[in-house]
């Protein structure tokens, strides 16, 4: 079946080191919760708390390795909720499976261990349980409705301490809501008060769900704070917009020179899913649910690169059990010796190079940690070489430092809305301002200072100042990675 074998390859797509880089500031929160030296806001919530003790609990058992392979199957179990539910012979035509395949493999280092993955998941389940829950959540329900009821309850409150997402559930119950009270209406001839309470009752307690936490109130607000900082909609909140490559729209990244190929698909991709959506919906009211959700989702890809692992999954679901219109029309006039014969084999050689690529990638790799993004060796470094003064960091990699090397606090970490929007402005302005920042290290009491190498070319400025400055000389460097430390 195709939903079997699209999960397989998004298992597999995902089997490479961690590379996100804000999981170590997670796994070091689940520990302790992180604070750096320098200023932070206060008041803040951690939501990612459930995110964090489930992470840091695999990581003890087994370490990076299992984290991997956790993510992995997490990331198969994503794809295999949101295409389950239409058996469709991979034997007799495999071609959407190898379509789905060049995405999957084109797109796998969006497959990070974060916790939006846990977010995908129980809206997976949602994607499942809800049109049928709902469809019979009435007056005359019986048991096994209302305990369904109750666990999709206790599901939501689960998902409110794991990530600001979790207002996305709510989100898709009410729109699951409207097309059963249509039907409803239309069997009927006429609504009763009772076909909407129960729906609409069930939909307002998951929306209640964060108030069950001691943060109820911040819980709450958080989806609404998250969006303003994802978009900038706030004059405080743009710095961190801007900032923040994921929350870039794929448009600018494009117009940016930075990952040309992959932004110009991910357009591509999430703008013919917008108009794909729009045409179904105009065309007929069938499978509303899912041509709406596919529409908000491209509007949400295009407006943050973060935004497309949302995307990609109930796309597929759409492009393999409800393709374009030009696409089923022209398919359909094609000659059955081609759609039968060379389309297998086409397919067939399209997986068999994918997963020679694959083989080749998961060779190469030589550690579960993706030690090019984060500070491993320069780390360890640090730890067996303590100093009196403060540290520097950028902030991709504060998190994996907090986590290692716990007596060393850090400058800043990617957990930026901890953050006021004037203190971030001032840490991006040292990469173009390397007088400012030799200025306040002086000021702060900072002697030691760590910075990427090769994946953030942010810092070659303030690096040459450093350099050449005769009050700071480098004190370790590795291949992706240099410490400077004060003379």
């Amino acid at each position: 079946m195709n939903w079997i074998a699209v999960s397989l390859l998004a298992l597999l797509f995902a089997l490479f080191p961690l590379t996100d880089t804000d999981i170590w500031w997670h796994l070091a929160c689940a520990r302790e919760w992180v604070v750096t030296w320098s200023p932070s806001r206060a008041g803040m919530v951690n939501i990612h708390e459930f995110f964090q003790q489930v992470v840091y609990a695999v990581y003890c058992i087994g370490g990076a390795p299992l984290l991997v392979i956790f993510k992995a199957v997490l990331w198969g179990l994503v794809f295999a909720l949101f295409m389950r539910g239409r058996r469709i012979d991979f034997f007799r035509n495999p071609l959407p499976v190898a379509l789905a395949g060049v995405l999957l493999f084109v797109f796998r280092f969006q497959f990070e261990m974060r916790p939006v993955l846990f977010s995908l998941l129980f809206l997976g389940v949602y994607w499942n349980v809800l049109p049928w829950l709902l469809a019979r959540l009435e007056r005359r329900a019986d048991l096994k409705v209302y305990a369904l009821a109750l666990a999709v309850l206790a599901l939501q409150w689960v998902w409110c301490r794991i990530q600001g997402l979790y207002i996305l559930g709510p989100l898709f119950a009410a729109l699951c809501v409207l097309p059963v009270v249509a039907e409803r209406m239309k069997r009927a001839g006429h609504l009763q008060a009772y076909d909407v309470a129960f729906p609409s009752l069930f939909v307002l307690l998951l929306f209640a769900m964060p108030f069950l936490h001691r943060d109820g109130v911040s819980i709450f607000l958080y989806p609404f704070g998250l969006l303003d900082r994802l978009l900038g909609i706030s004059p405080s909140a743009a710095a961190f917009a801007s900032g923040i490559a994921e929350n870039r729209s794929p448009l600018t990244i494009l117009l940016a020179g930075e990952n040309v190929l992959a932004s110009a698909l991910m357009i591509a991709l999430a703008v013919f899913g917008a108009a794909n959506a729009v045409v179904k919906l105009v065309r007929s009211r069938e499978n509303f649910v899912v041509f709406v959700t596919l529409f908000v989702i491209s509007v949400m890809a295009l407006a943050a690169e973060r935004n497309f692992v949302l995307f990609l999954p109930i796309f597929l679901f759409a492009f393999i059990y409800h393709p374009a219109s030009f696409i089923s029309h022209s398919t359909f006039h094609i000659p059955h010796f081609f759609s039968s014969k060379i389309c297998k084999i086409i397919s067939i050689v399209i997986l068999a190079f994918l997963l020679g690529f694959w083989g080749r990638s998961v060779s190469a790799y030589d550690s579960w940690v993706a030690y090019q993004r984060v500070p491993v060796s320069a780390a360890a470094w640090m730890k067996e070489h303590p100093h009196q003064g403060r540290l520097f960091n950028d902030d991709r990699a504060g998190g994996y430092l907090a986590f290692v090397n716990p007596a060393d606090s850090t400058y800043i970490d990617g957990r930026f809305i901890l953050k006021t929007a004037e203190f971030f402005e001032r840490y991006m302005r040292y990469s173009e301002d390397p007088a400012l920042f030799l200025s306040d290290a002086d000021s702060l009491g900072i002697d030691r200072a760590v910075f990427p190498l090769r994946f953030y070319a942010r810092w070659d400025r303030l690096l040459e100042s450093l350099r050449v400055s005769t009050k700071w000389a480098v004190a370790y460097v590795d291949g992706n990675f240099i410490v400077f430390a004060r003379k």
